[in-house]
Formats: structure tokens, C-alpha cells, sequence
């Protein structure tokens, strides 16, 4: 019984900490656009719709397995969709939102079938492609797309009774599409379809076994990445209020991938780690090198790589492993662990060797 009540008091305890910890990162998050200059604002902003996008490519690449160099096209493809429906079609912007979703899905879910055979550096290849021709495409549909000139749209305005300026309401606008985009690829990944996910990321053949639909649920999680990336072009859209086909070259893919990848694969915090090296390394790299800063973009990666294999996201649980076995060695007075065995008692002077025979009276 006793057992019982400090199991059920330890777990209410660690309720009350993660919601306290929540209603802390809240505050902190809804406060920032207030402290910050406008341009530093504009900056977050883009972390938290490119964390958008990598929680797509964390659902298909981090969770599902699976390998994708054209999320680039999918999120290109949310963005022109309420550009040309805040262009020609004059719609509001919140009605685009879940058209970009719903494209990119169908999208999405017609991209998998086809990419149901093919596995690793093929399937890389394959969605590469689609990174690589989408641009061209985009320009040679230029009445709807605009061409290579793109076209213009108006950004999100704040309602006059919100008192914000246009760069704050922006932040709150995406804030809040952000954190239930993350919340929704939390309640997948504990769903019965998550589950199914990750079973076919670890063992196909086993997850078959236990009735598992491989070819419904890969294409299912091409499916998801590209609703994810088409909600952020969408909101790529409202917060730059313009594309064009040169903005999302393949190019977009491979820094996409290698932000996830620095952020932490399967975490559900590597999107926004690795959106915000997304976001500020390559602007580092610039004012380090304006005349290769690719070099210095490659080199910050593989820096970043070497001191945190596992990403962004494992780093923290490292540096906190180091530190309690740290402690632990240095407490004093610390009963030995595992590691360190208790010496065994001495043997009695008059104990026979193993092994020995017996002796006689007369020994």
C-alpha cells in the first residue's frame, strides 16, 4: 500500500512539474514578441513555421523510417496554393489554410503509391526529382504561378482590436497553427496508426506479421509529411508575402533534411532545434564567409554532428547522464554500485584451497 501511494504521489508530482513547465514555456513564447525588435520577431517566426515543416519530415524520415529529399516541393506547393488563392481567387487567408493542407495531402498520399517498391537511396533518388522539377514547372505555368517573376500577395494584417503591430500578430498567428501542428504529431505517433509506424521502422517483416498494412500506412506517412509541409508553405506565404520558383529550389530539401537531422531524429523537440539551425546557421555562415559560406555552412554541421551525434535534441540527456554519474562518483559516503563491487570477505587462514583433499587426523 505504501509502495502504492509514493508510486501515485511521484506521479502526480511529475504531472504538476510538466505542467508547470508548460504554462511557463507558454508564457515565455506568447511574451517574446513584445521584448523583441520587429526583425528578431520576423526571425522566430520563421523558426516556428520551418518546425512546422520538420515535423512532417520527423513523422516520414525520423519515425516512419523512411527517406525524402523532396520536402522542399511539398512545402513549395502549400505556399503557392494560398498565394494563388490570395491572388486570383481573392480569398481570406485563413480560408487558404486548409486547402494547402488538404492539396498537399492528396498530394502527398498520390507521391507514396508510386513510392510503395522503393527504399533508400532509390527512394531518395525518386523524391529528389520531385524537388528538382517542381521549379520549372512553377515557371512554366506562369498565368496561374506568375512565371519566374512569382507573385505578390498581401500579408497577414492584425483586426484593429487586437492593438498589435503586424509582426506580432504574425508570431501569435503561427505560434498558435505551430502548437497544434505539434500537438497533432504527438496524438498520431500514440495512436494505433503511430504505433504501426514505428513497428514498420523497426521490422517490416515482423509488423507484417502482426497485421500491419505496410503499403496503407507508408503511404499514409508520405501523406502526413506533405499536409505538415504544405501548412508551413502556407504559412511561409502569409509571412513573406511573396514566391516565386527560385525560393524553393532542391536546395530547400537537402537543408530541411540536414535540420532535422542536427535537430534530432524520433525527438519531438528536433523540429524546433533543428528549424532554428535552419533559420540562423546559414545567416552565421554568411557573415563568417560572403564568399563560400556553404563551407562554412557544411563545417558548422558536421561540428554540430560530432558533438551531438544523436542531434540537438540527445544532447541535453547526455550532458545530463555525464552529470549524475558524475555526482554520483563524487558523493561521499555513496554505497558502491555495479560498477564498483564490494570487496569480497577475506578467506579464514585455516581454509582449505579449493580443490584440496581432505585431510587426515593425523595432518
Amino acid at each position: 500500500m505504501s509502495t502504492y501511494l509514493t508510486t501515485l504521489g511521484t506521479g502526480r508530482a511529475r504531472r504538476l512539474r510538466a505542467a508547470l513547465t508548460a504554462l511557463l514555456a507558454v508564457a515565455v513564447a506568447v511574451g517574446v514578441p513584445f521584448y523583441f525588435a520587429p526583425f528578431q520577431v520576423f526571425q522566430l517566426t520563421m523558426v516556428l513555421l520551418y518546425a512546422v515543416a520538420l515535423a512532417g519530415l520527423n513523422l516520414l524520415v525520423g519515425f516512419g523510417g523512411q527517406i525524402s529529399l523532396g520536402h522542399g516541393a511539398f512545402f513549395a506547393a502549400g505556399a503557392y496554393t494560398a498565394a494563388v488563392m490570395l491572388d486570383r481567387y481573392d480569398t481570406g487567408h485563413l480560408a487558404t489554410l486548409p486547402v494547402a493542407a488538404a492539396g498537399c495531402f492528396l498530394l502527398g498520399l498520390g507521391f507514396g503509391v508510386p513510392a510503395l517498391r522503393l527504399r533508400g537511396l532509390y527512394l531518395a533518388l525518386v523524391t529528389l526529382s520531385f524537388a528538382v522539377f517542381l521549379p520549372p514547372l512553377l515557371k512554366r505555368l506562369e498565368p496561374l504561378t506568375g512565371g519566374s517573376m512569382g507573385l505578390t500577395v498581401d500579408k497577414l494584417q492584425p483586426p484593429a482590436w487586437s492593438g498589435l503591430a503586424e509582426d506580432q500578430w504574425m508570431y501569435i498567428v503561427v505560434l498558435a497553427v505551430t502548437a497544434v501542428a505539434l500537438l497533432l504529431a504527438r496524438n498520431l505517433l500514440r495512436s494505433r496508426a503511430g504505433r504501426a509506424l514505428l513497428a514498420l521502422r523497426d521490422n517490416e517483416s515482423a509488423a507484417e506479421v502482426m497485421g500491419v498494412q505496410l503499403s496503407l500506412h507508408k503511404t499514409l506517412a508520405f501523406a502526413w509529411s506533405a499536409m505538415f509541409a504544405g501548412v508551413a508553405g502556407c504559412l511561409y506565404t502569409w509571412v513573406i508575402g511573396f514566391v516565386s520558383p527560385d525560393s524553393f529550389s532542391f536546395v530547400l530539401s537537402i537543408t530541411l533534411l540536414a535540420g532535422l537531422v542536427v535537430g534530432g531524429l524520433a525527438s519531438l523537440y528536433g523540429p524546433l532545434l533543428g528549424a532554428a539551425f535552419v533559420m540562423y546557421v546559414p545567416s552565421v555562415a554568411q557573415d563568417l564567409s560572403e564568399a563560400a559560406p556553404g563551407v562554412v555552412f557544411g563545417l558548422l554541421i558536421i561540428a554540430v554532428m560530432f558533438v551531438a551525434p544523436t542531434g540537438l535534441a540527445g544532447l541535453a540527456g547526455r550532458l545530463r547522464g555525464a552529470a549524475t554519474r558524475r555526482l554520483t562518483r563524487t558523493v561521499p559516503g555513496r554505497p558502491p554500485g555495479p560498477s564498483t563491487p564490494l570487496a569480497a570477505d577475506p578467506a579464514p587462514v585455516d581454509a582449505e584451497p579449493v580443490g584440496a583433499p581432505p585431510r587426515t587426523e593425523k595432518e
